[in-house]
């Protein structure tokens, strides 16, 4: 068995990456790890396959029962969401674990979908400051060459043979890729809506675009509610001007603002918690109630893009 891993000289968030390509090479990451945390009272949830878990459970023994076991299926949420889950596992345990610690060994549940590079990247920011040492091991066995590289970029770290190094990849969340946004087609800009301030005007075009597409009518009003949240803040920010487009795309139900004024935003705004002692509160709510988020501001001015699945999406 792989030597113990290292640990890490603070206690801050840590975000490693492990590559393996075998049932062996799972457990000399693993083993070492989970020991490693129960051995210093630090508590560890696993979240892996099945035959994983049934691995690791053989190995630890009696051990295995000390460890916090999650189904796969509760890393699928939301990036928003799975940041407050984790936030809130290490806010639970940290007054009782040595240094504040939590270890958390997360097999990737999203891996393939199109905004996990960005779900991984945005844990760098999301979960900053806080105790937690969450390891991502990728099976090679299971994912192509590009899910590893997107790994290596979005983790500041990799454990390699049982020893923590820099990642050479790693791409700093300023840089991280998103969802592309999808500005309108030639030759349908009869379908925008400009928003010049009045918030009733803009709300009748996202409900009558959107009721035909979502099912039931609390989705509809959901979405309508996520838009409203979205203008209210070009709004606060000094912008009353803006361009609306909503459309269905791939399943879903899409919603672009933009304006040809830019907005000054930090790294991956809208994935952080907010604080309710500050009356900015950003764009949280619509990240809750959207599928996705996608926001982008430069010299040529700011666009929002948020999209929620469509009443057919369930049908494909």
């Amino acid at each position: 068995m792989a030597t113990p891993t290292p640990i890490p000289a603070e206690t801050d968030f840590r975000h490693q990456s492990c590559v393996y390509g075998s049932d062996a090479e799972f457990l000399a990451m693993a083993v070492p790890f989970a020991r490693d945390g129960l051995r210093r009272g630090e508590p560890v949830l696993v979240s892996t396959t099945e035959a994983n878990q049934e691995l690791l459970d053989d190995v630890l023994g009696a051990d295995a029962g000390r460890i916090i076991q999650v189904e796969p299926a509760c890393f699928e949420r939301r990036p928003p969401q799975l940041a407050a889950a984790l936030h809130r596992y290490w806010t639970r345990y940290r007054s009782s674990a040595p240094g504040g610690t939590v270890r958390v060994l997360a097999e990737p549940a999203r891996v393939g979908a199109a905004d996990w590079p960005r779900t991984e990247a945005g844990f760098n920011v999301s979960l900053a400051g806080t105790g937690i040492w969450l390891l991502c091991p990728y099976d090679t066995r299971k994912f192509e060459a590009g899910a590893i590289e997107d790994a290596c970029r979005a983790h500041p770290e990799l454990l390699v043979g049982g020893r923590i190094e820099p990642s050479a990849e790693f791409t700093v969340p300023e840089r991280a890729g998103g969802v592309p946004l999808s500005p309108p087609p030639p030759g349908e800009a009869a379908d925008i809506f400009r928003f010049e301030g009045d918030l009733v005007a803009v709300r009748r075009y996202v409900l009558e675009k959107a009721g035909p597409l979502l099912q039931p009518e609390n989705a509809v009003a959901m979405f309508g509610i996520a838009v409203g949240e979205a203008i209210t803040y070009l709004i606060e920010h000094g912008i009353g001007r803006a361009a609306v487009w909503v459309r269905p795309a791939a399943g879903r139900v899409v919603c672009t603002l933009h304006s040809d004024e830019p907005l000054d935003l930090p790294p991956f705004f809208g994935s952080r918690p907010p604080d309710l002692r500050c009356s900015d509160t950003g764009l949280w709510l619509t990240d809750q109630i959207c599928e996705w988020l996608d926001i982008s501001s430069d010299s040529s001015g700011c666009t929002i893009e948020l999209a929620t699945p469509g009443s057919w999406a369930s049908e494909n």
